[in-house]
């Protein structure tokens, strides 16, 4: 590993600020173990998108993305320029410290940080699948990003909104189902005309419908249970006209795996999702909220090589 040249993006604001006041320790110990790297910290939004640019095009061979699943989403934004990854070669290693780290759920990373050294020294990298998707931001225009996990359509962006501007101090399952019981009692459901490959073409009612790469979301949701990383396929749950009763009642189903056994549940496979309504719909993109459709969102296979637990 000493021969690598090696880059950290550290987000000291992962965690509510545990993860700066974590730092030094896990810096001192990953030199120990890593040998000499570059550590660059990030200050806000975007940031760990043009450190780890920078990095890579400076040659890292190694980045180490320090934080949340929302780090790592713009870790791997970072990574991915309009024609596909800056330098192919390079690999991807993640110490998770985040409110929800849902995508460990997925994929084996530990959260533990000697163990997460241990696979990141390992150099076991598995090329994963990213989304790519376009979309409308904030202030109307067509913009564009790569997600590693899950993009939700509906409900899963109100409760990121709701998220983001509280507090997280009681953690990412407790932060996410009370952000998650507020929007429900708060949300309308949306029409969404939604067209998946050349095959599913229909408007739907829904509360919420994922296109996912991984399986959890939301602190711990466990809304696309089949979905594989690597499979070249988002795996699509629509989440359908269920009513409020209906919603609270199976609630548990949300998190148990047993989602896909509602009657208004359905799912759907394919490489392109195509969403539009008339309607304000907002998107969850690996816990963040960058905007609202319409939305195209596109597999790209085997993207990005990944370091992960043999």
């Amino acid at each position: 590993m000493t021969s690598r040249k090696i880059a950290f993006i550290v987000n000291p604001s992962a965690a509510m600020g545990s993860t700066g006041r974590e730092w030094p320790q896990i810096k001192a110990l990953a030199r120990d173990r890593l040998g000499p790297f570059q550590a660059l910290l990030t200050t806000g939004p975007g940031d760990a998108i043009r450190l780890t640019r920078l990095v890579l095009l400076e040659g890292a061979d190694l980045v180490v993305c320090v934080g949340g699943d929302g780090t790592l989403n713009e870790v791997v934004n970072g990574f991915m320029g309009e024609d596909g990854p800056i330098r192919p070669e390079a690999m991807l290693g993640f110490i998770p410290r985040g409110t929800g780290c849902d995508f460990i759920k997925t994929v084996p990373i530990p959260r533990e940080l000697n163990r997460a050294l241990d696979v990141i020294i390992s150099s076991h990298a598995r090329p994963i699948d990213l989304g790519r998707l376009t979309y409308r931001d904030h202030h109307g225009r067509s913009s564009s990003r790569y997600f590693h996990n899950i993009t939700s359509l509906g409900l899963g962006g109100e409760v990121d909104e709701r998220v983001n501007r509280t507090t997280k101090m009681f953690g990412g399952f407790i932060s996410f189902i009370w952000a998650t019981l507020i929007s429900i009692l708060t949300y309308e459901k949306k029409q969404i005309h939604l067209k998946v490959d050349n095959g599913f073409d229909q408007t739907v009612m829904s509360w919420n419908i994922v296109v996912a790469n991984g399986q959890y979301h939301g602190g711990g949701m466990w809304v696309a249970p089949e979905a594989v990383v690597d499979d070249g396929l988002f795996h699509v749950t629509v989440i359908g006209d269920l009513t409020l009763a209906e919603v609270f009642l199976n609630l548990p189903k949300l998190y148990n795996g047993k989602i896909l056994q509602l009657e208004k549940v359905s799912t759907l496979v394919g490489k392109r999702v195509h969403a539009y309504s008339d309607q304000r719909v907002l998107l969850d993109v690996d816990g963040e909220q960058p905007g609202q459709l319409p939305a195209i969102i596109d597999i790209v296979p085997g993207a990005l090589p990944l370091i992960i637990s043999k």
